[in-house]
This record gives structure tokens, C-alpha cells and sequence, in this order.
């Protein structure tokens, strides 16, 4: 977990009943985000966490504006980000950014790294000649372990640690205060994946930014993160801060996510029961109004299976979204 810091009342952002649903058809609609509401304070690193197609990606673009929601509301610094005139527009784009996941795919292979890291500074005016821009990305890109020669190649020229390190800077190029971290190490080499951990977490010591990390891998979210969210298939089922929730999981979908961490001590590993999720993942596509865990879960009932469970506080700042804990 990072270390200790000094959070404000009010939130930095504020998701307030989001929700992002695709048509597929006439009759058919896919609901990748269902009534999500979370809080991140300013300074923190918060995990969002699930298996693949739960919806993680799709509340992080909404988080920035890559997709517009299908209701409900995202508030960066108490403001409606879908109400932000032209002038709030523009400084929300600087203050908020995003690491995609895919360092090949997200760089522009036709520009140099010189001219992907510098792209947000020059729509922004950040510089006030042609020395200082040059001076601002040599020092970003020393920030990510880059330097000065690698300013005038191509991304096809670079690893895929390195490339995910242009990916850093050029976020880090306008000055954000909010960055969300979409699988920022999946796609990197394991050797590679603690360098860029550990590289974020001193970024944000340094620069005093507030992350989104989000991830599958348990392991990382809980190294790197101070709260950690579940989610599955569209839906928030657990919260807690990371200690809480990795020494007192509740809900039956984390325990099973939990358990299926790899521990190095062979010892540990025979004594440790891992617990199996039968099935597969429903289809998000007009999902029945129930817990999207039921048919998956070993302890569902008939209540599972036609009613929404209401998030509950179990303890302070653990909310679980289950029947069997509702009592």
C-alpha cells in the first residue's frame, strides 16, 4: 500500500450512479458500467479491480472523457464534468489524463518521441519558446528513465517498458493532477512491470498526483494502492482501504479473487484453500435485475437471483454489495 497521506474532506472526484451502456440491437443493450458511485480524495491511488470485461476500462474513460455516460454523473473538483464550458473544457484536459494499457497501439507511429511527448504542451501553451519546450521533455523524459538521445526516434525503435515510459511522460507533460492508470504493466514483461510500478509511485510523490489504477493483477493494487474497488460484470461489489480488504475480504467474489493469489512459500501454498468460481461470466447484454454474482456464487439464493443488493457498510469505509451480508 503507499504511505500514509494527508487526504481532504471534499473529493477530488466524485462518481456519482454512473452508467455506460453500448445498443447492440434493437432489443439488446450492453450495460459495461451499472450504477457505479465511488469517491477518490486528492493525493490517493485508488484500485479498480476484476476480471476482464467488468467494466473497469469503460468507468476510466468515462472518468475522462473519452465516453460520454449513459446517466449519471463524474465531478472533478466538485464540478459536472459533462457541464464544463469551453475555457473549464481545456483546463480539465491538462488537469486529468490517462496510460492506456497497449504502448504500441497508443503512440503514434508517424511521430517522434519528441513530438508525442511535447503534442499536450503545445495545445496548451505550456512553453514560451522552442529551448524551453525542448527542455521541458528532455526533463520529462529523464523523469521516466529516458533521456535526451531518444527524443528524435520513433516508438517502433523502443521496447515495450520504453514505450510505455513515453506514454508516462507525455501524461505527465501538462502538468495533471488526476491520472487514471488503465493496465498500465499488462503488457509489459514481469521484469519490467515492478520498474514502472515503482517509477509511478515516485512520480506521484513527487508531483503529488491522485491515481486510478486499474488493474486484474491483486498483487500490484494492493502494493501500490491505498483503497481498492471490486468489480464485477458492471457493478461495485466490494470497497475497503487495501489493508482492510486484503486481511477481511466479505464478499464471496473477492474471497475467490483473493484466494487465487500465488504465494512464494511452498508451505504457505499447501495450507492455503483456494476457492473455485464455476461458470463462466454472464453476458453483460440486458442483464436481469438481480446480483450479477448469483449464478457464479456458492451461497446464492432465490434472493440473489431477483433482487439488486444495496451496498452496506460492514465496517469503517467497507461497503460490501451482498444478500448474505445484508442479514
Amino acid at each position: 500500500m503507499s504511505e500514509n497521506k494527508i487526504l481532504t474532506p471534499e473529493p477530488l472526484v466524485k462518481v456519482d450512479d454512473l452508467c455506460m451502456f453500448f445498443p447492440i440491437s434493437r432489443h439488446q443493450v450492453l450495460k459495461a458500467v451499472n450504477h457505479v458511485s465511488f469517491e477518490i480524495q486528492k493525493g490517493e491511488t485508488v484500485g479498480l479491480v476484476g476480471e476482464s470485461g467488468c467494466g473497469k476500462s469503460t468507468t476510466g474513460r468515462c472518468l475522462v472523457r473519452l465516453y460520454e455516460p449513459t446517466s449519471g454523473h463524474v465531478y472533478y473538483k466538485g464540478k459536472d464534468i459533462a457541464k464544463l464550458n469551453k475555457e473549464e473544457k481545456k483546463k480539465f484536459t491538462g488537469d486529468v489524463q490517462m496510460i492506456f494499457q497497449n504502448p504500441y497501439a497508443s503512440l503514434n507511429p508517424r511521430m517522434t518521441v519528441k513530438e508525442i511527448v511535447s503534442e499536450g504542451m503545445k495545445l496548451h501553451g505550456n512553453y514560451k519558446s522552442a529551448a524551453e519546450l525542448d527542455g521541458k521533455v528532455e526533463e520529462l523524459l529523464n523523469r521516466v528513465g529516458l533521456g535526451k538521445d531518444h527524443m528524435s526516434r520513433f516508438s517502433h525503435e523502443f521496447s515495450g517498458g520504453q514505450r510505455q515510459r513515453i506514454g508516462i511522460a507525455r501524461a505527465l507533460s501538462v502538468d495533471p493532477e488526476f491520472i487514471v492508470c488503465d493496465e498500465p504493466i499488462s503488457a509489459l514483461d514481469v521484469s519490467i512491470q515492478a520498474q514502472v510500478i515503482n517509477m509511478l509511485k515516485r512520480l506521484q510523490q513527487e508531483m503529488n498526483l491522485t491515481y486510478l489504477f486499474i488493474a486484474h493483477d491483486l498483487s500490484v493494487v494492493k502494493y501500490i494502492s491505498d483503497r481498492v474497488i471490486v468489480m464485477y460484470l458492471g457493478t461495485i461489489v466490494e470497497e475497503a482501504e487495501a489493508d482492510e480488504l486484503y486481511a477481511h475480504p466479505t464478499h464471496p467474489y473477492t474471497k475467490a479473487l483473493l484466494s487465487a493469489i500465488p504465494i512464494a512459500d511452498p508451505d504457505k501454498t499447501r495450507a492455503k484453500k483456494r476457492i473455485g468460481i464455476s461458470g463462466e461470466i454472464p453476458s453483460p447484454i440486458n442483464p436481469k435485475e438481480c446480483c450479477q454474482f448469483a449464478e457464479r456464487c456458492p451461497y446464492a439464493t432465490e434472493r440473489c437471483r431477483n433482487e439488486v443488493p444495496k451496498r452496506v457498510e460492514v465496517a469503517k469505509g467497507h461497503t460490501v454489495a451482498c444478500h448474505l451480508v445484508e442479514g
